[in-house]
């Protein structure tokens, strides 16, 4: 097939390809893959080079025994709610517990928890900022003068500040960091998979079929980059009547059961559409958010 191609000009370097390797069927010769996979449209999936011995060497004052990355095929599903939930369902737990805010040019975990102050660093590097409950975040909105400024960043830039909450905040002992990724499988993705230890995924989606199929791409990232899938989130699965009880399914009936089954996994959650999950957000008080609906997500990130 390779040699088929070639009158076409294709040599071999995915690097400089349009086209995605799989698309294809090659993969660059070991003399033309520059081992630099951030810059391959594989992402490292092509086998030549192991995405793994990518990792980013943690701050020396950071001991994180387990990352786990809130992701989704789209924006508007509510990632940044779930990772919060997660959050303060751990730490209920008894957990030691932070929030990296992968999100840069949309993030919410600040205003999620009520956190106004700005990081601060020392010799050591950044400090990360505490919740009311003591969970540990940090967020672009912690570095800005003005959380309202918008980040003008290129995708390379944006995804470098997203090593360095890694590489440069003090973390100190975390048993269980949730990152809040931002939508897509870009450049943020792509860097967190393969510099930082990603031990899973949780998957947000919401009932409409076109979510179920941009869904659909963010698991296969995923298993591209080996990284396993929890289960799913489907937020916005329902609307229970304060009066009466009656539960109406106001996006349509669910399609996560459907997505799960297609591929193999369990379903975690469903979140209900919630007034008073919103207003806790809007006012930074969603540690005092009452529910269980996270209880069998916390319990498998225990197993």
């Amino acid at each position: 097939m390779f040699e088929n191609l070639k009158k076409f000009g294709c040599d071999g370097d995915c690097g400089s390809c349009g086209s995605e390797p799989e698309t294809c069927g090659e993969k660059p010769e070991p003399s033309t893959c520059s081992h630099d996979c951030g810059s391959c449209p594989s992402g490292g999936s092509c086998g030549e080079f192991d995405p793994k011995s990518l990792l980013a060497e943690p701050n020396p004052e950071s001991d994180v025994k387990k990352v786990i990355a809130v992701v989704s095929g789209k924006g508007g599903v509510g990632k940044s709610l779930v990772t919060s939930l997660m959050a303060t369902t751990m730490q209920r737990r008894g957990y030691k517990v932070a929030v990296m805010d992968a999100d840069v040019t949309g993030p919410s975990i600040p205003k999620e928890f009520g956190i106004v102050e700005k990081a601060s660093a020392d010799d050591k590097g950044i400090i990360p900022l505490p919740t009311k409950t003591g969970i540990k975040t940090i967020s672009v909105n912690n570095l800005l003068e003005d959380d309202t400024d918008p980040v003008l960043w290129r995708g390379p830039v944006i995804a470098g500040l997203v090593k360095q909450f890694w590489t440069d905040v003090c973390w100190g002992d975390v048993d269980y960091m949730f990152v809040d990724m931002p939508p897509g499988t870009g450049d943020v993705p792509l860097t967190v998979f393969q510099s930082l230890p990603v031990d899973g995924i949780i998957v947000v989606t919401s009932p409409q079929d076109l979510v179920a199929m941009v869904v659909s791409k963010a698991i296969k990232m995923a298993e591209m980059m080996n990284v396993p899938v929890l289960g799913l989130v489907e937020n916005y699965s329902y609307f229970k009547c304060p009066d009466c009880g009656k539960e109406t399914q106001i996006f349509g009936p669910s399609k996560v059961d459907d997505v799960a089954k297609d591929f193999g996994l369990d379903v975690l959650a469903k979140l209900p559409i919630d007034p008073k999950l919103a207003a806790l957000c809007d006012r930074g008080m969603i540690e005092m958010f009452e529910g269980d609906w996270l209880d069998a997500a916390a319990e498998k990130l225990e197993k």
